[in-house]
C-alpha cells in the first residue's frame, strides 16, 4: 500500500515516466527504500486498470509511457491521508514469531534475544550517529525517517527487555502453556484474533 499510494501522491504533482517515479520514490526516503522497476511497473498496471492514473502517448513499450493521475486518484490520495494508519490488528512479525518458536524448539529463547539486541544496539548508534551528520533544516525528509528508524529500533530493544524479564520470571515456556495466554482484546474490549506464529510453516515445501 505505501508504494501504490506513494506513487499516485507523486503523481498528483504532475505526470512522470515510471523510472522517474522509481528515483523520486528513493529520494524522497534517502533510498530507505529500494524499489524493483519491474514493482512499478507492476504497481502502475493496478493503478491504471483501477482507474487511478493513464498514461498519455499511447500503446508505446511501459518504458515510454508518461503517466498522469485522474480525479478519481487524487480523491483516493487525499483520502489516504486523511485516513488513520491501522495498527489494531497484529501483523505477522519475523522476530516475535522467532521468539516465540523458540520458546518451543528446543533453542534458548534468551540467546535469540541477545543477538538480537545486539544487532538492535549497533543499528541505534549507526542511527544516532548519522542524525549528528545530517542538516535537520535543508534535509527534514530524510531526518523524519531516521527519528523513526530510532524510535522503531528503541522500541524493539525495550520489548526484547519486556520478554527476557517475562522468561525469567516464569521459566521455560511450553506448548502447553502457550495455549494458556488469553486472547488479545482491542481497546472496546472484543477480541482480536492472534496471529498464527506456526502459519508461515504451513504449507511450505519438507
Amino acid at each position: 500500500m505505501v508504494v501504490r499510494n506513494g506513487l499516485l501522491v507523486m503523481l498528483d504533482s504532475g505526470p512522470k515516466y515510471g523510472y522517474q517515479l522509481k528515483m523520486e520514490f528513493e529520494h524522497r526516503t534517502n533510498n530507505v527504500w529500494a524499489l524493483n522497476i519491474g514493482q512499478v511497473y507492476t504497481t502502475l498496471a493496478r493503478l491504471e486498470r483501477d482507474g487511478l492514473i493513464e498514461h498519455l502517448n499511447g500503446d508505446e513499450s511501459d518504458t515510454h509511457q508518461l503517466y498522469q493521475i485522474t480525479d478519481l486518484g487524487r480523491r483516493e490520495a487525499r483520502e489516504w491521508f486523511a485516513t488513520p494508519v491501522d495498527r489494531g490488528t497484529p501483523r505477522r512479525n519475523e522476530l516475535s514469531m522467532k521468539v516465540i518458536l523458540s520458546l518451543c524448539s528446543g533453542q534458548d529463547p534468551r540467546q535469540v534475544i541477545q543477538i538480537q539486541r545486539a544487532a538492535a544496539v549497533k543499528r541505534l548508534q549507526e542511527y544516532t550517529l548519522l542524525k549528528t551528520e545530517i542538516d535537520t533544516q535543508s534535509d527534514l525528509a530524510w531526518v523524519i525517517m531516521l527519528d523513526s528508524m530510532l524510535v522503531e529500533t528503541e522500541a524493539e530493544v525495550r520489548w526484547l527487555d519486556l520478554v527476557e524479564a517475562r522468561i525469567i520470571e516464569s521459566g521455560p515456556l511450553t506448548v502447553q502453556n502457550l495455549a494458556d495466554i488469553p486472547p488479545l482484546a482491542s481497546a472496546d474490549g472484543c477480541p482480536v484474533e492472534a496471529p498464527d506464529p506456526t502459519s508461515e510453516l504451513k504449507g511450505a515445501p519438507r
